[in-house]
């Protein structure tokens, strides 16, 4: 297991020439040592600008950047010790899987032995060991991306930087991945910050998310807080679906997650502790493990409930229906102009 280092960046703000916004708003954020964190967000939200600060591609307007404790604000992206891996792989196709795997331990002048221990050792552990003597062109997508982390670990980085890994590859193949790289991140114990516009993917990898809206961090957990607890309608939305109704107070909404909610028929009484609202069933759609059921309510707000497939449902399409949830499922969060004035602030 490799040594954990920790990041923090401080008040970071980038402005691109031409720009009447800065990418990047006054951001600060601490990455505690051997830590997934994941930075989410729609595109232009300036999640992979600040990726591209960490690694040094990009430069600050203000702020800094540091790496347990040592500021590398100024440092040339290899003078860092970070390792990278984008959705292109990048492989040099005249090279064999081993020597793309070994050309950064070549350009460090580690001896042969110790380079051929060390290539042997990532590639068992992206289980590629086999394919040591094949050229890029002779491995599938999925493969090739996995030499390219192999290649961005093999020389021991401070943390491993991951943009997009695994945006080129087909649903399948992403999923695959996805537990690839949850199990080297356990294995290597190193810190990786992995930037992401999928909900799925910073929900089934992160130890923390990081969620982007118009260059600033919004909120910052856990999956679990951030899809339980979220902040705004914006991080609510993000993250998942939910139906969304008008709060009790001003600048509010309540949400419920569709698997929280069930249907009842209108005549039905709810138990102690359920609250329910008049709905309409608009569609219903296999979507695998569930039936998700749309849902239009009085006054224009939508939503959805999920019935585990294989249960009966007793209702059509055009139904007058009673949607129903437990009190303790249903969260108050902030309206979109409340959460941008009160980050402004």
């Amino acid at each position: 297991m490799m040594k954990k280092h920790s990041i923090k960046i401080s008040n970071a703000t980038r402005y691109y020439p031409g720009a009447a916004k800065p990418a990047i708003d006054d951001v600060s954020l601490d990455i505690a040592p051997g830590e997934f964190m994941t930075f989410l967000g729609p595109s232009g939200s300036g999640k992979t600008t600040l990726l591209s600060i960490i690694a040094g591609f990009v430069t600050l307007s203000a702020g800094s950047v540091e790496i347990d404790g040592q500021d590398i604000t100024n440092l040339k992206p290899h003078k860092r010790d970070l390792g990278v891996v984008f959705q292109q792989y990048a492989l040099f196709p005249h090279m064999t899987v081993s020597q793309n795997v070994a050309y950064p331990l070549r350009q460090r002048g580690v001896s042969k032995a110790e380079i051929e221990k060390k290539v042997r050792h990532v590639l068992d552990l992206v289980q590629l060991g086999d394919f040591a003597h094949r050229l890029p062109r002779q491995l599938s997508g999925g493969q090739q991306q996995r030499v390219a982390l192999a290649r961005a670990v093999v020389y021991e980085p401070r943390a491993l930087l991951l943009d997009e890994p695994l945006g080129a590859l087909d649903k399948r193949l992403r999923d695959r991945l996805q537990l690839e790289i949850a199990r080297m991140h356990r294995e290597l114990g190193m810190t990786f910050v992995f930037v992401t516009h999928d909900q799925e993917e910073a929900l089934t990898l992160s130890d923390r998310i990081a969620v982007f809206n118009n260059g600033r961090i919004v909120q910052i957990g856990t999956p679990t807080e951030l899809y339980q607890r979220p902040n705004s309608l914006f991080v609510a939305r993000f993250l998942g679906e939910s139906t969304v109704m008008e709060g009790p107070n001003q600048g509010t909404s309540i949400i419920v997650r569709p698997e929280h909610i069930s249907l009842k028929g209108l005549a039905n009484n709810c138990s102690e502790g359920e609250l329910s609202k008049p709905a309409r069933i608009t569609d219903i759609a296999f979507a695998g493990a569930h039936l998700k059921v749309g849902l239009a309510f009085a006054g224009g707000a939508i939503g959805s409930s999920l019935i585990t497939a294989g249960n009966p449902l007793s209702f059509q399409r055009g139904e007058e229906v009673l949607a129903v949830w437990n009190r303790e499922n249903q969260h108050a969060v902030a309206n979109e102009n409340v959460a941008a004035d009160s980050a402004a602030g």
